[in-house]
């Protein structure tokens, strides 16, 4: 499925529109660099969406879409710090062109820009939205800790990893979709359940992702392969690997960790992990939580139940390697 332009240019029209000072040019230029990079805007789509499956306007959705979006590119700009990563979306990172202190303080600026935008919603949606919103940060920053955490740790479970990327990536797909049912005062039952639809689409875009960084190109996945190997980080791909490795390949991935030699480094440990067919366990557990979004998409009662955001999620896992 090819996403519509209705959508995508709605929201790059709005985000063009977003006061963005000349000066201090090296707080402001970041920000609009950032914000013109490509990307699939993904997150305010989900709010569109979700507005026009429950009857509403997209207009009428659109500075919450823009919300979650700039919120989005804020924990981007902060997360590429942390992870020390080159890339984002085939383009230098904000600390990679500039330095980790302006990438700090204009991430900070996108954040304010973000309640800007759910500031001028509907004031009878306010307090929802806010709540929503509000609780979806705190848990957003929960799991790039935990997920930081993961880093210094020999082992981390199954379970604690599916938490971390339910809270550090998952809610925010919930939170943008719950947002546009609740700009459209629909029912608590259907907010849940368009909220968990979310929620699980998220897990199973996330372990795609996970997939991706080492299996996909740079050219389609937009940031640096094997990012994840070279970081150490724990991912379901790692944790199946230990989880089914013999004593042997268990040595040589944690030697490999300590590997200097980047490209020597990416290339044994995916061998180990070809071994072992991490990926096809990874894309099973993949479809199990896209079966469940689904299951909770089937539970939403509404009398618009039209296949647009079932289309653009079955896209979504449907993403080139």
């Amino acid at each position: 499925m090819i996403l519509s332009s209705q959508y995508i240019d709605l929201i790059q029209e709005e985000l063009k529109q977003l006061h963005i000072p000349d000066s201090p040019d090296n707080l402001y230029a970041p920000i609009s660099y950032f914000l013109n990079l490509k990307g699939k805007k993904i997150r305010p789509i989900l709010t569109l969406l979700s507005a026009e499956l429950f009857n509403g306007n997209i207009n009428h959705a659109k500075h919450a879409a823009l919300a979650v979006e700039i919120f989005h590119n804020f924990t981007l700009i902060h997360d590429d710090i942390m992870d020390e990563a080159p890339l984002r979306r085939g383009k230098p990172t904000v600390h990679e062109k500039w330095n980790t202190n302006i990438a700090i303080l204009s991430g900070d600026v996108l954040m304010i820009k973000a309640y800007e935008q759910l500031a001028l919603c509907p004031p009878s949606a306010l307090p929802g939205l806010i709540s929503l919103f509000n609780r979806t940060a705190i848990e957003v920053c929960e799991g790039q800790q935990m997920d930081m955490d993961f880093e210094t740790r020999d082992q981390v479970a199954h379970d604690e990893y599916i938490q971390m990327i339910k809270l550090k990536t998952s809610v925010l797909l919930g939170c943008a979709l719950e947002m546009g049912a609740i700009l459209c005062n629909t029912s608590l039952k259907n907010r849940t359940e368009i909220y968990q639809f979310g929620v699980n689409i998220g897990i199973a875009f996330q372990i795609q992702d996970d997939i991706l960084d080492l299996y996909g190109t740079g050219e389609k996945v937009g940031k640096q392969v094997g990012g994840d190997i070279l970081a150490n980080k724990n991912t379901l791909l790692s944790i199946f690997a230990e989880t089914n490795a013999n004593e042997v390949q268990l040595s040589e991935l944690k030697k490999l960790k300590f590997e200097k030699n980047a490209a020597l480094k990416i290339s044994r440990t995916k061998s180990i992990f070809d071994e072992l067919e991490v990926k096809s366990k990874c894309n099973q557990v993949m479809q199990d939580y896209y079966q469940k979004a689904l299951h909770h998409f089937d539970a939403i009662q509404t009398e618009n139940k039209n296949t647009a955001l079932l289309d653009l999620t079955d896209a979504l896992m449907k993403r080139d390697f």
